[in-house]
């Protein structure tokens, strides 16, 4: 079986290919198993530093001379990225400095982004103690690394148990330890040959995947000798793989079957719909601007919700279905509907049974423990939805632990995406720069460079700046509270105008 891993222009990536004897499955849902167990032989090919530049003879050539080579290096490495969070009180206004310090999160004009570490400084210290409080309202610290650790090491084991494939696992957090840099260096270390990056985000958004992204495109374009000998690929986000639907299918299906028999006559005898069950996808929110400089989260939720519903009870089957986007930060415009707008509306429609589900996370964390199962909760009870469910996230799911370890695996089968391909296909950053740098022609996760990806490099001017514009709007926003020692949107709402 031979393999294609595409490395990363000048990042000091080889053109590389990996060949076995094994036979392997890319089912998401009901995988062969191996019928040998030979491990992956990983084969060289000679470095290039542009595809665009070699003919397709040339790379038969170098495939059928890779075959003449010994084995180089046959240890594969998964590194699962996430957020990160603080784990105690301590570690909060650290990690606040961090999340406000990423470009990716607040976008400041060209002249101001020297500013930014200090407006970072001032909004932590601000709002380390509310968060603190938050934090220990779900038992002191954030359990996000418990449960990556978990997925990483079930993971593992499903690779070994399902494939007879050896892994080593990663876990490289964005704003709090372990960090993504300290994933590497460990990486580097246990001198792994072929790496497969799987951003814990369903969807890609340039403020998660892309941001977790960007800190590896730019250790690989400072330090690519130390990355020489090492091929990588990507999988910018997988929503929409069947192993990961039927997951969140099964999970909601449970919590609507939860609903007991004098519940759904509730619903069915309130309300102004023939549904006496509701579930409503409430998803991480992002501004407007983000959307409209090119980031395809919007749109990747929109079809992630359509695969889930579609294999859910329908409005025939007395199910309805809603989708609203939480946690948004000052006055600015973001996805809409928000959460806190859509609960009050199904109460006033006379909503009785509701199951929320939290789509864009596969762990539970503070935006599930706290901001959906407290103050939502507390939100939709006030409105009158009596019957209150939330879906629990993936976490450990052992059918979304199969379609990861699936996941790579088909990683390892298809030609690869480098950090720097997947960044410019999803307009994280700058294009230009990362056109600097070298990218594939020959097409990559559907994305061609001749086509799809250089119109992505002649973005208009003015959607980068109006992005920048709306950032700069979320520092002033922080800035305020800063000053006058509230919230905005309590100013707002004290004021009678929010």
């Amino acid at each position: 079986l031979l393999f294609a891993l595409i490395g990363g222009g000048t990042h000091g990536f080889a053109t590389t290919t990996l060949t076995s004897s094994t036979t392997l499955s890319t089912s998401s849902t009901t995988p062969t198993t191996p019928t040998t167990t030979t491990p992956l032989a990983f084969k060289r090919v000679p470095f290039t530093t542009s595809l665009s530049a070699v003919a397709l003879e040339q790379d038969q050539q170098a495939l059928h001379a890779a075959d003449s080579q010994e084995d180089i290096n046959d240890k594969v490495g998964v590194l699962l990225l996430n957020l990160g969070g603080p784990e105690t009180g301590e570690d909060v206004e650290g990690f606040l400095y961090n999340l406000f310090s990423d470009p990716d999160i607040i976008r400041l004009p060209g002249p101001l982004t020297a500013f930014q570490p200090a407006i970072a400084t001032v909004i932590s210290k601000r709002r380390a103690p509310k968060s603190r409080a938050a934090y220990e309202s779900i038992g002191g610290g954030s359990p996000i690394l418990k449960y990556s650790n978990s997925q990483a090491d079930l993971i593992r084991a499903s690779l070994k148990e399902r494939y007879d494939l050896d892994v080593e696992t990663y876990i490289g957090m964005r704003y709090w330890r372990p960090f993504t840099e300290e994933a590497l260096d460990k990486i580097r270390r246990d001198n792994i040959g072929a790496l497969v990056i799987l951003p814990l985000y369903p969807q890609f958004s340039i403020s998660t995947s892309g941001s977790s992204l960007r800190v590896l495109q730019e250790e690989f374009a400072k330090n690519g000798e130390k990355y020489r000998e090492m091929m990588h690929t990507v999988v910018p986000a997988w929503y929409d793989r069947p192993g990961y639907v039927k997951a969140m299918a099964d999970l909601i299906v449970n919590e609507l079957d939860s609903f007991t028999p004098e519940e759904i006559k509730e619903g069915s005898e309130s309300g102004d719909s023939s549904c006496a069950r509701h579930v409503l996808f409430s998803a991480h929110g992002v501004p407007q601007s983000y959307i409209e400089a090119g980031d395809p989260y919007q749109a990747q939720i929109r079809d992630c919700v359509k695969k889930i519903s579609e294999a859910l009870p329908g409005e025939d089957q007395g199910v309805q279905i809603h989708l609203s986007y939480q946690s948004r930060v000052g006055p600015i415009e973001w996805l809409r509907p928000y959460t806190d707008d859509v609960l009050p509306e199904l109460g006033a429609k006379g909503v009785k049974n509701l199951v929320v589900v939290p789509i864009s996370f596969v762990s539970e964390h503070i935006e599930t423990l706290e901001e959906i199962d407290l103050e939502y909760r507390e939100l939709a009870e006030e409105s009158g939805i009596s019957n209150w469910r939330r879906c629990p996230a993936l976490n450990t799911d052992q059918t979304f632990i199969d379609d990861m370890a699936d996941m790579v695996v088909d990683a390892l089968s298809e030609p690869a995406q480098s950090v720097t391909e997947a960044c410019v296909a999803n307009n994280v950053g700058d294009v230009e720069q990362a056109f600097d740098e070298g990218i594939s022609t020959v097409g990559v996760g559907g994305v061609g460079a001749e086509g799809d990806l250089l119109a992505k490099e002649r973005l208009k001017n003015n959607e980068r700046i109006n992005g920048r514009i709306a950032m700069m709007g979320v520092a002033l926003t922080l800035l305020v509270e800063l000053l006058r020692g509230e919230s905005l949107m309590n100013i707002f709402s004290s004021s009678g105008s929010a």
